[in-house]
């Protein structure tokens, strides 16, 4: 997204002033996730609202994202967030193409709410745009669908709230809503705040390929002749010395329990452990895998999968 500085601290809006519904028709923290929120540090750092490191330098929105492209693909409906009147929307911009200056949002729409309150979505899939110029909507009607349009890494909706023209943050409109102190937000019904966790796993006779990875890669049943059993995690909004703790149970007990240190903050990564055939075959029956983050003492996530290895 293009830059824009956040001056949320400066508005003094009162709780029930303006209130937003959740812009995407899917299960937070099932089917979809916030990978980004807004930038809050004034300088080159960059912190959430939580203080927290889910935001990059100069972020000025939500990041509502969807785990995989096949997410993406299967479409996932973006909602008006609150009734109001389309003053500009785009569409034609192609998902996974090169971007285009001016081009950033992708497609995308904005919603004049009146009172100087205004809301834009960006990263629309291409043809997904369901709206006309100067339309007037209700509250959660379809704009179109989440895609990967414009300046975007992952499928997701980016939206945007302005209030006079000014760059809100719907979490923490207010100074008292910062860094995790008692605040008033402009959600109609509260959002969990989620600091990391893990949007993929599977096993494998060999370590994927990242883009399979994002794309939304299948476990099938296995060979019991499989070359090796690995077993890969997608992960989001990590940091340096967390935790991934692996483990793949089969027949005869456990194949692997292995630790995996992260060295370095990543918002969006993969790891894979794996263990090579020493023999003829695996066991035949059912394998487990399961991955679990860690931070500290905390536990910020766990999946686990099975499937079956036979001749």
């Amino acid at each position: 997204m293009i830059r824009i500085a956040l001056i949320s601290l400066a508005l003094a809006s009162p709780a029930g002033a303006f209130e937003l519904g959740f812009p995407l028709d899917c299960d937070l923290g099932q089917t979809c996730y916030i990978q980004q929120y807004s930038d809050h540090d004034p300088g080159p750092a960059a912190q959430d609202f939580t203080c927290g490191s889910l935001t990059y330098d100069g972020h000025d929105g939500t990041d509502f994202a969807l785990p995989t492209r096949t997410a993406m693909e299967q479409g996932v409906a973006v909602l008006a967030a609150q009734a109001g009147r389309v003053t500009s929307l785009r569409d034609g911009v192609p998902d996974f193409a090169p971007v285009l200056a001016g081009k950033e949002c992708g497609n995308g729409v904005v919603l004049d709410h009146g009172d100087g309150w205004e809301t834009q979505y960006c990263h629309l899939k291409q043809g997904s745009v369901a709206v006309s110029l100067g339309q007037s909507l209700p509250e959660g009607a379809i704009l179109g669908q989440v895609g990967q349009s414009g300046l975007a890494e992952f499928p997701h909706l980016h939206l945007s709230l302005r209030h006079k023209g000014e760059t809100i943050d719907p979490f923490a409109p207010t100074a008292a809503a910062l860094c995790g102190m008692p605040g008033d937000d402009l959600w109609q019904h509260p959002l969990p705040y989620s600091p990391g966790g893990l949007l993929g796993i599977g096993l494998a006779p060999e370590v994927p390929d990242y883009t399979a990875i994002k794309s939304g890669l299948p476990s099938p049943d296995l060979p019991a002749t499989a070359p090796a059993l690995v077993i890969w995690s997608y992960f989001y909004g990590t940091r340096a010395g967390d935790a991934l703790l692996f483990e793949i149970a089969g027949p005869d007990g456990y194949v692997i329990r292995e630790r995996t240190v992260l060295e370095k903050p990543q918002a969006l990564g993969f790891r894979a452990v794996g263990k090579r055939l020493k023999s003829t075959s695996w066991p035949e029956g059912r394998y487990s895998g399961t991955a679990r983050l860690l931070r500290g003492a905390t536990e910020l996530g766990q999946q686990s999968i099975q499937i079956s290895l036979t001749r």
